[in-house]
């Protein structure tokens, strides 16, 4: 049995991996039963007897997948690394304070979704330092005297990691960084065609008490999906395709083609579903493979893909082999509690509505526990129909999952008798399954969701399409959810935050009565009522548009203060929000970055408050400033 993965009813807290499985398979599988309440039926996940056993039935599900251009009609250039992990990162900054003492200052934290669940981003702050990554450096900077202390090439040889974004967690003084790492060469120097992602996730381990020295590294063949830290242990997702060689050649038909594809799969060995990891700790560098024994599938599985869910405790000094779980399974999106992590996606399926077949898609959801450090315990699935628009449509609270899809067809056209609408299923556990307990259905109909937020029994729902429904949702029955209260407005908001005394913020775009997008919005919406939401006030900027609105790590709101910064152009808006009012306070701007004897623009990312100063980061530097008037005080190069 693997990782106790044919599991029973357990209690205890429970985490969630919603699973893509399928989404580039050549045809899309028939539709699973779905039960007179309109729940889908429970999908497991299942362990392999053997080695031999997984072989057989990855050979079986991939070849069933393929087509005549792979994987989705695509190839990739793949090429196998070389050289040990983490020999390049070169430390600086000799004169750099060592672990800061005292109480550290009043300071903002990540815009996570959950309290208690920490996500990585771009910089960290813990009041005295503040870390971060950006053009492929790791920098410490003390915001007291506003200077950098410490850096960091996280290169490792490898330029292009100068141009792409690296990721980290922050607990005490060790960080963990997380980016992709393209490999530099194969055996031969000489690329292969080969259906798999270009290069793999790498992980350094930071020790930040004096200059910034690297502990441990760790690289595991496929891409990052997400990360997320509670306690001590962080745990980060990796998804895998199978390393399979194509012969890329366009003679015969497609389905001769098919046929030479699906004659590479029936030779491959179980290597090529099964990741290659390497770890490295001070002089130590160890290899391996995920184990056939680690390895699950769910009940439909293409074969197409691998999803590896490592756990690392950041309190020591090395990685080790991370205590790697995988599933035969894709997967898109990352919804972390306390001691919950949930992992979410789509697959096609064929459904049949007025006598015609339509393509549609269901979620798959597997469940488990992480409620202890270490390796996760798989403890339930079930499926829902539709798709997530982000980790902000789950939700765990007392003991149920709530989730928020669309299910049919948005623009029309593709899907006859397929009018897209919304709806927010809340799931129960019952032994090994995930089961609905209610749900509530119709929402925004031939419109899509756009944004979703629950707050405790409550949940706020956008959907768009030329108009903004906002719909306010009791959700303390988990047996009868129910609309309580509905808003139609132009524009739409894509990011929703809660504000104290009953008012709820939203970021997107304002948009004329026939949907087309106007310029970003600032949206102050009153919600004490359920029955009545309105809007108190709006900011509204003309053809521009904020990256927040699709990337929540983008976004800050001081309660204290009542600021709100968020990107928007290329510099960030400062706003301060009233009882009922929006004002726009003015505008933090960077200088462009000066890389090889060439000015690029340098968008600002992220901001971040210390004391009572912003600092707001872009690949130029940092800038600190009075928030309350947008004037700078310092300016710290990093180019």
């Amino acid at each position: 049995m693997a990782w106790g993965i044919k599991a029973t009813a357990a209690g205890g807290t429970l985490v969630a991996l919603t699973l893509l499985a399928g989404s580039m398979s050549a045809a899309p599988a028939p539709a699973p039963p779905v039960g007179t309440d309109g729940r889908m039926v429970p999908v497991g996940l299942v362990s392999f007897d053997s080695c031999a056993d997984a072989l057989t039935e990855l050979r079986a599900a991939a070849a069933a997948s393929v087509g005549p251009y792979g994987f989705g009609g695509g190839w990739r250039t793949f090429s196998d690394r070389g050289g040990a992990l983490g020999a390049g990162a070169v430390a600086k900054g000799s004169e750099a304070l060592s672990a800061p003492t005292g109480a550290a200052p009043e300071h903002s934290t990540t815009n996570n979704h959950e309290v208690g669940v920490d996500e990585p981003d771009l910089v960290k702050t813990d009041g005295r330092r503040i870390v971060t990554t950006t053009g492929g450096v790791l920098r410490v900077v003390d915001p007291a005297s506003r200077r950098i202390t410490g850096e960091l090439d996280l290169t490792d040889g490898h330029e292009r990691l100068r141009w792409t974004d690296q990721r980290l967690l922050l607990l005490g003084d060790r960080a963990l960084v997380l980016t992709e790492a393209t490999p530099r060469e194969t055996p031969t120097g000489v690329a292969r065609r080969i259906w798999g992602p270009l290069g793999d996730t790498r992980l350094v381990l930071v020790d930040l008490s004096g200059a910034p020295r690297v502990l441990a590294t760790y690289r595991i063949q496929g891409r990052t999906v997400d990360a997320r830290l509670t306690g001590t242990t962080a745990r980060v997702v990796v998804n895998s395709s199978p390393r399979l060689e194509f012969p890329f050649d366009r003679d015969g038909s497609d389905r001769e083609r098919t046929a030479r594809n699906r004659g590479v799969i029936a030779r491959a060995g179980i290597g090529a579903w099964l990741p290659e990891y390497e770890w490295t700790a001070g002089g130590e560098r160890h290899t391996g493979r995920v184990g056939c024994d680690r390895l699950s599938r769910p009940a439909r599985m293409t074969g197409t893909s691998t999803l590896t869910v490592l756990s690392f405790d950041l309190a020591t000094d090395r990685l080790g082999d991370g205590d790697p779980v995988g599933v035969v399974a894709d997967a898109s999106t990352v919804y972390g509690t306390a001691t919950s992590l949930y992992l979410a996606g789509a697959r096609p399926v064929v459904a049949t509505t007025r006598g015609r077949p339509s393509t549609d898609e269901v979620t798959e959801i597997h469940q488990f526990d992480t409620a202890s450090p270490g390796r996760p315990r798989f403890v339930a699935s079930g499926t829902v129909p539709g798709w997530l628009i982000n980790q902000y449509a789950l939700s765990e609270w007392n003991g149920h999952l709530r989730v928020a899809t669309t299910t049919g067809d948005v623009w029309g056209g593709r899907q006859q008798g397929r009018t897209s609408e919304s709806a927010v299923r809340v799931l129960r556990r019952e032994g090994g399954s995930l089961v609905s307990a209610g749900m509530v259905g119709g929402l925004g109909r031939g419109e899509r969701i756009y944004a979703v937020r629950y707050l405790g029994p409550v949940a706020y729902v956008v959907t768009f399409r030329q108009t903004d429904p906002l719909y306010s949702l009791d959700l303390t029955d988990p047996g009868a959810p129910r609309v309580t209260g509905e808003l139609k407005i132009t524009g739409y908001s894509g990011y929703l935050h809660p504000l104290p005394e009953g008012r709820l913020l939203g970021v997107g775009q304002e948009a004329d009565a026939r949907g087309r997008t106007q310029g970003v919005q600032v949206s102050l919406f009153d919600v004490r009522e359920p029955g009545r939401p309105h809007r108190l006030d709006q900011w509204h900027l003309p053809r521009g548009w904020s990256g927040a609105e699709h990337d929540p790590h983008a976004f800050l709101y001081r309660p204290d203060s009542g600021l709100v910064a968020l990107p928007v152009g290329g510099g960030i808006r400062l706003l301060r929000v009233g009882s009922d009012t929006v004002r726009e306070i003015g505008e933090v701007t960077h200088p462009s970055t000066d890389r090889e004897n060439r000015r690029t623009w340098s968008p600002v990312r992220r901001s971040l408050v210390v004391g009572d100063v912003l600092w707001t980061v872009s690949a130029s530097g940092l800038r600190a400033t009075d928030p309350t008037t947008a004037r700078s005080v310092g300016w710290i190069a990093t180019t």
